[in-house]
Order: structure tokens, then C-alpha cells, then sequence
């Protein structure tokens, strides 16, 4: 179905989400309908928060909001669904557009095979009525069921389109998504990648979610190192930094990395305050900054306008540092390893990635299972 149709069969003129691959046909749609006008289209930082920005329109308009996630995105929208729109609550109704990653007969990724088991499951359990869309549902089918969803809204309760693989399209090339994009002077985030593993030798380092952690796996290969110094966090994203914090206050006579992303770091941006509390001397918390969503389709993020290194500063960060370039980037490596931290290092990077990128060929039990041993073999534990 054409995600113009789609839209068109809602009838909602205000979305908010967090960008999804499944959904990137209605994402680009979006962008090239609305642009980031506030008024109608808000990428929000975490699925919870467009729950909360979703409940905010209903209250001042009186009209149905429309959130959009990957499936992924559940357990941050499970608060403000549960506590906030549910009709024993405030019955504010919502619908949600949801991309079905790891849906069942479908091949995908680890991360994704027990949330997509679980999600019909998961809305049936907080009461929401669901309508499943693939790529061959007509566009009338999709009318009924909205229809049908329209009598339960009235009633203060939420709905879901669950999207399938390839079930929306869109033809034309988004003039709003970062995709493609690569400004010659910016390093991109496989090149900040392989220099932070040249200086960061057999210290621990911990990987966001996306591309960042193929690129890493792919890194080590090239280099023909092992991937037990590695941990890839190729789920939970945002939680990458809190991961690397638990490591480093446990193994304070390590050099602890994370390379993390912009988007990643929106999503769950307290973990930054907790950090700098916190306060492990021996941890290097590393941002490419490329002010998109990249792994789920360019998507911009809120973070391509703001200096993150500022925030950190503000956290209490110990020492801070951004930079622009290869140069840069290899003078304050050289000075985060050595100094006590925490360290923050925001990194103004380049959209873009090799087409021919692949994904790790160990399994996420077979990398924490290396990884644990790595880091345990000299401690007695």
C-alpha cells in the first residue's frame, strides 16, 4: 500500500514517533508532507515521550494523535500507555503504527526474534485492538478496519496497525532524510570506529545499537583481532552508556569504552547525569554525532542541532572534548586514554555507511560469553 494512502485511510494531521526501517516509506512520507513542523510531525526522542507529546495534542486539539515505533520501542510506551492513555485512567486515544520487526516466520535478527513473538501479545495484554498490515492487505481492508477503530477511540482507547514487511512504499526520494549524505570534511562513523580501536588496544569497549556494532565486528575482522574485548550491544537502545558504566565502576583498573550515538543518547539522556555522578575515573563515553537515525533509514534526530558536549559539561563530566576531524579526533584520543575520567568526547560526524556492510557471525550469547571471560580471566573472579 502507498503510505499516502495510509495516511489518507488515518485521517490523523499530527504524528509522532521514533523512525523505523519497517516504517521508512511512511517516515519519508512524513518528512516530505510536514517536514519537522511541530504543529504535525515531532521524531521524538524515546517512544514514551511521543506517548506523552501524543497525549499533549489530544488534550489541546480534542483530535486523535498518531504514534509511530518499532516494535522494539514497546517497554518506553508501555508507561504512558498503561498510566497515562489508558481508559481507566485519562482515555486518551492514541493510534499507535507499529513496525513488526522479528515477526514470525520471518528471518531477522536476535534482538528482534522475542519482541516480534511477543508483540500481538503485548497489545492484546494492555488492551489495545490491533490490525495487522502486509503487503498484500487492500487499501479497502485497511478503510474498514479503521472504520472499526474509529467507534473504539470514541470509547477513550487506543488501537495498533502492526506493519509487516514491505506492507507500505513510497516512490519518491525524501528531501527531508539524512540518508546518502556525506559531507567531505566530517569523518563517517566506521572511521571513528577504527581509529578509537587503534588506540584503544585490549581495553574494553562497548558498542551502541545500529551499525555501529556491525561496523565494530567488522573492524576486528579486517584486522584479524579477536571480538573479545568487544561488547555489541545490538539491542536496547540508549542503554549502551549504562552498560559501560556498571563495567567500569567493577573493573576500575580497566580503560572502559563506549562509542554511542546521537540518537541513542536522546533516547535516554538521564543516564548521562547518573554517569557524571557516578563518576568512573576509568570510562570514556564516545558520541558520533551524525544528527540522524541512520540504521532505521537517515531519519533526522534533534541532536544534529545541539552541542552534546555542553550537556555533558553541564552532567558534571570530568573532562569534555568535541571535534571536527580526523586530526582532532586522534589528538584526544591519545589524552582521554591516559586522563582520569569520566571523559566525554562528541565526535560531528558524516551520515553514511558501505553498502556492502554485513552483520556479526557470532550470536549475542557467543559475544558475552567471550566477553565476560576477557574480563574476568586477570581479576580472580
Amino acid at each position: 500500500m502507498k503510505a499516502e494512502k495510509f495516511i489518507e485511510i488515518i485521517g490523523a494531521d499530527f504524528y509522532t514517533g521514533v523512525p523505523d526501517s519497517r516504517l521508512k516509506a511512511l517516515c519519508d512520507c512524513l518528512l516530505d508532507m510536514y517536514g519537522q513542523n511541530p504543529k504535525h510531525h515531532v521524531i521524538a526522542a524515546n517512544e514514551g515521550n511521543s506517548g506523552a507529546v501524543a497525549a499533549g495534542y489530544y488534550l489541546a486539539t480534542g483530535r486523535i494523535p498518531v504514534v509511530y515505533m518499532q516494535n522494539s520501542g514497546e517497554g518506553n510506551a508501555m508507561n504512558p500507555m498503561a498510566s497515562l492513555l489508558n481508559e481507566h485512567v485519562y482515555g486518551i486515544p492514541v493510534i499507535f503504527v507499529v513496525g513488526w520487526r522479528g515477526e514470525p516466520g520471518v528471518r531477522d535478527e536476535p534482538q528482534h526474534v522475542y519482541q516480534g513473538e511477543i508483540t500481538e501479545e503485548f497489545f492484546k495484554l494492555m488492551g489495545v485492538e490491533t490490525f495487522v498490515l502486509d503487503k498484500d492487505t487492500a487499501w479497502e481492508d485497511a478503510d474498514a478496519a479503521m472504520a472499526g477503530f474509529r467507534k473504539v477511540l470514541s470509547q477513550g482507547k487506543d488501537v495498533a496497525f502492526l506493519v509487516k514487511t514491505g506492507a507500505l512504499s513510497y516512490d519518491r526520494i525524501c528531501k527531508g532524510s539524512h540518508a546518502g549524505s556525506l559531507p567531505d570534511e566530517r569523518m563517517t562513523r566506521e572511521e571513528v570506529i577504527c581509529q578509537v580501536t587503534d588506540i584503544s588496544g585490549q581495553d574494553p569497549l562497548i558498542t551502541t545499537t545500529g551499525k555501529a556494532s556491525r561496523e565494530l565486528f567488522e573492524i576486528r575482522e579486517a584486522k584479524g583481532q579477536g571480538h573479545q574485548f568487544d561488547f555489541l550491544t545490538v539491542g536496547s537502545m540508549g542503554h549502551s552508556s549504562s552498560i559501560a558504566m556498571g563495567i567500569a565502576l567493577h573493573q576500575p583498573d580497566r580503560k572502559v569504552w563506549c562509542i554511542d550515538g546521537d540518537g541513542a543518547v536522546l533516547m535516554h539522556m538521564g543516564a548521562m547525569a547518573v554517569i557524571a555522578q557516578a563518576a568512573p575515573g576509568n570510562m570514556v563515553h564516545l558520541v558520533v554525532n551524525n544528527g540522524a537515525h541512520e540504521s532505521v533509514g537517515g531519519m533526522p534526530t534533534a541532536a544534529g542541532s545541539l552541542d552534546l558536549w555542553k550537556i555533558a559539561q553541564g552532567c558534571g563530566y570530568r573532562n569534555v572534548y568535541c571535534v571536527q576531524n580526523r586530526e582532532e579526533l586522534a589528538a584526544v584520543l591519545k589524552i582521554v586514554k591516559e586522563q582520569a575520567g569520566p571523559s566525554f568526547v562528541e565526535v560531528k560526524a558524516a551520515v553514511g555507511a558501505r553498502e556492502n556492510l554485513g552483520r556479526p557471525t557470532s550470536s549475542p550469547l557467543e559475544n558475552k560469553k567471550a566477553f565476560m571471560e576477557f574480563l574476568q580471566k586477570d581479576t580472580g573472579k
